[in-house]
């Protein structure tokens, strides 16, 4: 079922973050989660879809605030099913795609899904370096803030 606004539920204990590739977005939503909530929280990420390895921009990124994603594997939502089940009590999604596959897959499941709409620094193909760091500092320092608030006990 779909967030809808209003007061916060009750502490998240197992989240799910989906993107398209399991290789920017999630990979950094799952880091950040995992850094500031790994105790208290389960997190896990997904992509819909398997081909990329993770994003050498946002490992980066991440590696600039401390944290390391430098291992992360990126996976896909079906992997993810058969090795552990979708047994979550939040699944956000960053991307138009994942939130479909997420509302598809958890039709008859009692699980949140909430849409954060995030956007792809990979587009920024043209241009320089520099810009498109920061580009990805930007996806990362929002998700830092969504999360700490969504989060937090």
């Amino acid at each position: 079922m779909a967030e809808e606004a209003g007061p916060k539920k009750t502490r998240v204990q197992s989240v799910l973050f989906m993107c398209n590739f399991n290789a920017v977005r999630s990979l950094a939503a799952e880091a950040v989660a995992r850094h500031y909530f790994g105790k208290s929280t389960y997190v896990q990420s997904a992509g819909v879809r398997s081909g990329e390895p993770a994003d050498p921009f946002m490992v980066a990124a991440l590696d600039e605030i401390g944290i390391n994603a430098s291992k992360h594997r990126p996976r896909t939502l079906l992997e993810l099913e058969e090795w552990e089940g979708l047994n979550f009590d939040l699944i956000i999604t960053l991307s138009p795609e994942a939130h479909h596959a997420a509302l598809e897959v958890t039709r008859t499941n009692a699980v949140d899904v909430e849409y954060w709409p995030t956007p792809d620094p990979t587009l920024m193909q043209e241009a320089s370096r520099e810009q498109r760091l920061d580009a990805y500092r930007d996806v990362r320092d929002g998700l830092i803030t969504r999360i700490k608030t969504r989060l937090k006990p």
